[in-house]
């Protein structure tokens, strides 16, 4: 059963959220940490873990259908977990992250952003496989996603209550951009077996997709560049985004060959070092 909860929490992807939200109070604090924000951003990594292990769930439990065809493996498909079950592992995490909220929430000197980006993730998610189900509608389920990514970072500096921050803006909208751009190529690369759905490269074909989301790659890469040119980091520190603007702009070269795979994994890898570059400046300030 602990196999089947830890798989349908899709580690990888909470592996994101660990990282993400420490860097978002890294970002607001400028790397001055103290105890007390030490102990704030661990209850809210924890919040944050737990929310996106239930969002990973109830996905997994509304594309059962989907995945009986193209991930049988899967805990549910697989049926080495009954769809009940797997609900109520669903709302335990879903609980726990409100619960480790609200913990954090207390102790923090401006609970409200920190309520309301949850409360608004919370949102996102229940209206992407429940309610209007916008994973169905293309670009606005893409949208949904990114937002959530986004406000990750945002919420790690309002464990800290510095949300607005100018440096956390600016990583929230690459972070969002780029993997807009991420979840576009994933809609290429699941084309065939995205049943009931109404996406982009659906919609409009896989290489107007492709182009698509090149064009929000290169909106992300526009956005760092006004973070370092009018924004709060220094022009020529662009230098330590080096190797995530190399792997971004040479996507183009997978996306053109219609390797969607490597190229939404790239994106990735990305987004992954441009951040970790965002802290190595505010650090080195």
């Amino acid at each position: 059963m602990w196999r089947e909860i830890v798989e349908l929490s899709r580690p990888k992807n909470v592996v994101l959220a660990a990282i993400t939200v420490p860097l978002g109070a890294h970002l607001a604090l400028g790397g001055a940490w103290t105890t007390q924000a030490l102990g704030l951003v661990a209850l809210q990594t924890t919040s944050a873990i737990c929310f996106m292990a239930a969002g990973n769930t109830f996905n997994d439990i509304s594309d059962i259908s989907i995945d009986k065809v193209s991930k049988p493996d899967r805990p549910i498909p697989s049926e080495r977990i009954t769809i009940e079950s797997a609900t109520k592992v669903a709302y335990s995490f879903t609980l726990l992250s409100s619960l480790f909220m609200a913990a954090g929430a207390y102790y923090t000197d401006e609970p409200y952003p920190l309520i309301a980006i949850w409360t608004f993730a919370a949102f996102l998610m229940w209206s992407y496989d429940a309610g209007p189900q916008t994973k169905r509608l293309g670009l606005v389920g893409n949208i949904a996603i990114s937002l959530m990514v986004g406000a990750v970072i945002v919420y790690g500096a309002a464990a800290v209550s510095l949300a607005n921050t100018e440096i956390v803006i600016y990583a929230a909208i690459v972070a969002f951009l780029a993997n807009l751009a991420r979840e576009i190529i994933k809609d290429c690369e699941d084309m065939e077996s995205d049943e009931g759905r109404n996406t982009l490269p659906m919609r409009i074909g896989l290489m107007n997709a492709r182009s698509v989301a090149y064009v929000f790659i290169l909106a992300s890469m526009v956005t760092l560049g006004l973070a370092h040119y009018i924004g709060p980091l220094e022009y020529h520190q662009i230098v330590f985004h080096a190797p995530a603007i190399f792997i971004l702009f040479s996507l183009n070269g997978p996306l053109f060959h219609g390797d969607d795979h490597k190229a939404q994994q790239n994106v990735r890898v990305g987004m992954l070092l441009g951040l970790i570059a965002f802290a190595v400046q505010v650090s080195v300030l």
